[in-house]
């Protein structure tokens, strides 16, 4: 334990560390440094689009998942590191909102329009919004007129005539007029001396209201353009005339975000002529002073989200079409993939204190609910296999891999991601599995599978939506996981089980070849020629239910897949070509079933069997699985894998 000492010294370290920004000189000195450093006075849609790139970013096919390679080919979306840890899934929504932010730093008609994502609950728009208000904050202190509420850009001093020279000298853009505030000052405390007013730096805070402001929704009945633009302090008006800047309040959102940000929350739950602000805040980039005191310019970045429902809503009416005009509308879907999907339930457990064990398969099998919930049906293939082909794997038919084009499938269904289950739906599932399991602190598939089913029974939603739901839990999931299962088994009961399957591939390609070839396999150990098995050849092709002449064609398909892989230079193994793959791991379950399907499903054990039940459950725990859980699970196998 530290003592006090020890503790007063880490708080001294860090304030050294960590020294505030104070910063003070004239707008003379302020020059100085612009002259030293042009990027300084930056627009807020150029300094947040720095600040979203800062950490660079990367093609997402240069990626080592063949996964994501097979699923965007040739679509080389680019990846920002600034978002990689905390949002999975939604590659082409952050590309979308960066390429806003880059259009409008280069002072586009994207600088003039308002940033609004649309989404169903839980898609991650708030999230994206707060990540976003995260890089305005780190992207360092801004020079702005000390005293001023806006924190204005301190070049809005220049006069008129002067800028063009100043532009050209410094080599900076400049544009804006200075507040009624600012202004009075100037003529009123500095006789229009403005080389003599004061800077400072100021840093971004959302605590302290510096450079984000923010509108939630307000009641209908109370609304109050203060809110956005500040008012007019009547406590000042028995001191000043109402056209004196000196009975301004300037504490809107609006006022607050100059030169960061605005968001506005649930933007559509205002009415519209609540949001008119927005139409000169985007166009004009300027807002309404409170009272007679004329338009405020503004630099700020106003971002706003909602539902679809009621963006539908509002767009349908044709009122609206002056603020429709200024806004640029980003799809934020759910997730669609598997792997990323789980990631996400991951990342919010890490940053929980749910300390419960989670046994393997337990999030992707919540994961795969909550996938199946957002996706449209097809005639092209069931939704399994849908949910497979967006998550980039093989999925293999009869030997041979399925050929659905994925590019096709999604412009099939345009919407699809816009409804369905939520992560915040599946997280309370998991807590829920977990409270009814408090003594044993562990979550599986099966009692997560039983939080979901309850949850869809008692949850408020259309009958048909809800039985569609319960199909995917008690029929699709569950077959599903009972095929995970036998494979887990299986691989508990097989020694080495990595080593056996690459042996077996190893084999496979040794007398496949022969055949192909139509020469002879040389014995490892004895050296000796000998003809293809064709008897272990086909004991691994039935698996996949190929026989007769189907089995040449997969035999020369193999070869040919893995000599296309080898001049790729690709390390190759039993995982390499899926339909082999599949094939090795069914022939592995084959050989095992009926040992592990006894000693399973046994009542009372022998003492060879209760070894060889006892050696399963170490290999299952090695593997992953809580030691509190495995009987549970084994049981559940029992009762459901194997029907006599």
């Amino acid at each position: 334990m530290l003592t006090v000492e020890e503790i007063r010294r880490r708080i001294v370290e860090d304030r050294k560390d960590n020294p505030k920004v104070n910063w003070e000189g004239t707008f003379l000195d302020y020059l100085q440094l612009v002259q030293e450093d042009p990027s300084i006075p930056k627009l807020a849609h150029s300094r947040l689009f720095r600040s979203l790139t800062r950490k660079g970013s990367q093609n997402i096919l240069d990626s080592d998942d063949p996964r994501v390679k097979r699923l965007y080919q040739d679509d080389p979306i680019p990846v920002y590191e600034f978002f990689e840890d905390e949002f999975f899934g939604i590659e082409k929504t952050i590309a979308q909102i960066v390429r806003y932010f880059h259009s409008a730093a280069l002072k586009g008609e994207e600088s003039r329009q308002v940033l609004y994502l649309m989404g169903p609950v839980g898609s991650g728009k708030s999230s994206l919004i707060e990540k976003i208000k995260r890089g305005l904050e780190e992207s360092g202190p801004i020079y702005a007129i000390d005293g001023c509420p806006m924190n204005e850009e301190p070049l809005h001093l220049l006069p008129r005539h002067l800028r063009p020279e100043f532009a050209e000298m410094l080599n900076v853009h400049i544009e804006g007029d200075l507040c009624p505030i600012c202004r009075r000052r100037l003529k009123e405390e500095f006789d229009g001396r403005y080389e003599e007013m004061p800077v400072k730096l100021r840093e971004f805070s959302r605590r302290n209201r510096i450079g984000v402001g923010m509108v939630p929704p307000v009641d209908p009945n109370n609304q109050d353009t203060s809110v956005l633009i500040g008012s007019v302090d009547i406590s000042k008006l028995d001191l000043y005339s109402e056209g004196d800047p000196r009975v301004l309040d300037l504490n809107g959102a609006m006022n607050v975000g100059n030169r960061g940000l605005v968001e506005f929350i649930e933007v559509f739950k205002n009415e519209t002529e609540y949001l008119h602000a927005m139409i000169t805040a985007t166009q004009e980039k300027s807002i309404p002073a409170p009272g007679r005191h004329g338009m405020i310019y503004l630099d700020s970045v106003i971002v706003a989200h909602s539902n679809e429902a009621e963006w539908q809503k509002f767009k349908a009416d044709h009122t609206n079409e002056a603020i429709l005009d200024r806004i640029v509308v980003v799809k934020v879907p759910y997730n669609m993939r598997l792997s990323e999907e789980v990631k996400i339930y991951r990342k919010i457990i890490n940053h929980s204190d749910f300390n419960a064990q989670v046994a393997p398969h337990t999030l992707e099998l919540a994961s795969m609910f909550a996938i199946l919930t957002r996706l449209e049906p097809t005639n092209k293939c069931d939704l399994m296999t849908k949910l497979r082909l967006y998550n980039g794997e093989e999925v293999v038919e009869k030997g041979s891999t399925k050929k659905i084009d994925v590019r096709e499938l999604k412009e099939d269904a345009r919407n699809e991601g816009m409804s369905g289950i939520s992560t915040r739906f599946i997280m309370k599932a998991l807590d829920n599995a977990l409270s009814e399991n408090i003594d044993g602190s562990c979550i599986h598939p099966i009692n997560v599978r039983e939080a979901l089913i309850k949850m869809v029974k008692e949850t408020e939603m259309p009958e048909d939506t809800r039985k569609r739901y319960l199909n995917f839990l008690q029929d699709t999931l569950h077959k599903e996981y009972l095929k995970v299962l036998e494979k887990e088994i299986a691989k508990a009961f097989v020694f080495s089980y990595q080593e056996q399957a690459e042996q077996l591939f190893q084999n496979y390609l040794d007398h496949t070849e022969a055949y192909v070839n139509k020469t002879k396999v040389r014995d490892s150990n004895t050296k000796e020629e000998l003809e293809p098995d064709e008897d272990f050849l086909k004991s691994i092709e039935e698996q996949l239910g190929i026989t007769g002449s189907a089995a040449d064609g997969f035999r020369q398909e193999v070869i040919a897949y893995l000599w296309a892989a080898s001049r790729r230079n690709v390390k190759l193994s039993f995982k390499s070509y899926e339909p082999l793959k599949e094939a090795i791991e069914k022939h592995l379950m084959v050989s095992v079933r009926d040992i592990s399907r006894i000693v399973t499903k046994s009542q009372t054990r022998d003492g060879e069997q209760e070894q060889k039940y006892g050696e399963m459950v170490k290999s299952m725990i090695a593997n992953g699985y809580p030691e509190m859980c495995v009987d549970v699970i084994l049981k559940y196998a029992a009762n459901h894998l194997w029907k006599d």
